[in-house]
Order: structure tokens, then sequence, then C-alpha cells
């Protein structure tokens, strides 16, 4: 499991997509807070606080991670790698898992760059440090769980088809569904205890949760369950071709 992580991690960056990844992630990011003017940008709101990067994020990891995972079965079937890479001495999970890792590891890399943004707001922060630093970490915890959901998400996507492009956008719109989706039928649809039932079935529900700095309990619990049951969906396709 170890080697064949090693080599995923290898071929994200021997290759330009690892780079684009993490600079599309960082630039993006980057303009909204620094650059592009308005109430995101953090010079013209006038308060320390990373709230535009961790409102943008989740819509950047929506395409990048996707683009990320689109290869991770998809290519294999292609080429035909699959059938030898099921006659390894690995369960179908090692092989889920390994690919897995390779892809939050890679999400994680464009997160800690991003580090460099908070250090500049506890600098320009009047008084210095005048930020909400449990804020800041529940979002970034937050932020990792979701990236965690996408890449679970974009893993089985690309497990169902040998086409890259089609895992692709398959990923993108299960993952969209999950963030946004289902805000959309409580929000529109439903009210009382039904409606508040739909809206926790989303990420964002939880993910906002996170950002006012208490780890609730429940919120772990859904953001590594929905991981749980995606990598399980992965390792069952697994399994049928296997069979």
């Amino acid at each position: 499991m170890r080697s064949l992580y090693l080599k995923e991690i290898s071929g994200f960056f021997s290759s330009i997509t690892g780079y684009i990844v993490v600079g599309v992630f960082l630039i993006v990011n980057g303009l909204f807070l620094w650059v592009f003017p308005g109430n995101m940008n953090v010079l013209d709101a006038g308060y320390a606080s990373l709230d535009t990067l961790f409102f943008i994020a989740p819509w950047v990891f929506l395409f990048l991670i996707p683009a990320i995972t689109m290869r991770s079965f998809a290519e294999e079937k292609k080429s035909g790698n699959l059938d030898l890479l099921l006659t390894r001495p690995l369960s179908e999970l090692q092989i889920v898992m390994a690919k897995y890792l390779a892809g939050i590891t890679v999400a994680a890399i464009a997160l800690i760059p991003t580090l460099v943004f908070y250090v500049s707001l506890v600098i320009l922060g009047n008084p210095t440090g005048n930020i909400d630093a449990g804020g800041t970490l529940g979002s970034y915890l937050g932020l990792f769980l979701l990236a965690g959901i996408y890449v679970s998400i974009g893993v089985f996507a690309s497990s169902l088809t040998e086409n890259t492009i089609v895992a692709f956008v398959l990923s993108v719109a299960l993952c969209f569904f999950l963030y946004e989706g289902f805000n959309s039928v409580g929000y529109l649809s439903l009210t009382g205890k039904t409606g508040n039932f739909i809206l926790n079935l989303g990420i964002d529900a939880h993910y906002k949760s996170m950002q006012r700095g208490v780890l609730d309990s429940r919120d772990l619990i859904y953001f590594l369950s929905v991981i749980v049951l995606f990598l399980l969906f992965t390792r069952t396709k697994l399994r049928s071709i296997n069979w």
C-alpha cells in the first residue's frame, strides 16, 4: 500500500497536474483576499479575517479535486493496468486507501501555504494578533475534512468509468450536490424539522458549524461517515470488477 501511495504522489508531481492544482488554488484565493476590490478583500474590509478564504476555497476545490482524482481508476482501466493492480497482494480496500490518501495529501499540500495568509493577518491586525484563532483553526479543519469528502467522491466517480472526462464531470456534480444541493432543497421546499434534517444532510451546514470554532462531535461524525461511505462504495465497485 505504501509503494502504491508513493507512486500516486510521484505521479501527481512528476507531471504538471499537481503543481497546477496547488498553484491555481493559491492564486485564486490570493486574488480574492488581497487583489480584487470589494468586501472579500481583507484590506478593503478593514478587519483581520480569513472568511473569504473559507468561502472561496470549497468552490475552488469543487473543480480542482475532481481534476486530481479523475485519473485514479479511470486511467488504470483505460490502460489495462487495473487488472494487473488487482492481482497484486493488496486488498481492494488497500488500493482504494492508497489512491485516497494520495489525493488528500495533494489537497493538504495546497492548504499548507495558505498559512502565510493567516500569519500576514496576525501581523497586520490592530492590535497585532487581533484575529479569531479558534474560528480559523475550526475553519481549516472543516476545509480539510470537506476536501476529504471531495477526494472520496472523486475516487468513487473514477472507479465507475474509464473516461477521465466523465469521471471529472460526475465527481463535480456529486460534490456540488452534497455541498449545495441539500441547501436548495431544505431552504426552498421544506420548513421545520424536515427542512433542518435535509440541510444537515449537506456538507455546508456542518462546514459552517465548524467555522464558529466549536468542534461538535456530530460534525466530525458526519464528515468521517461520508468519507467512509464513498470509500466503501469504491471498494464494492472494485470487488465487482475482480469477481
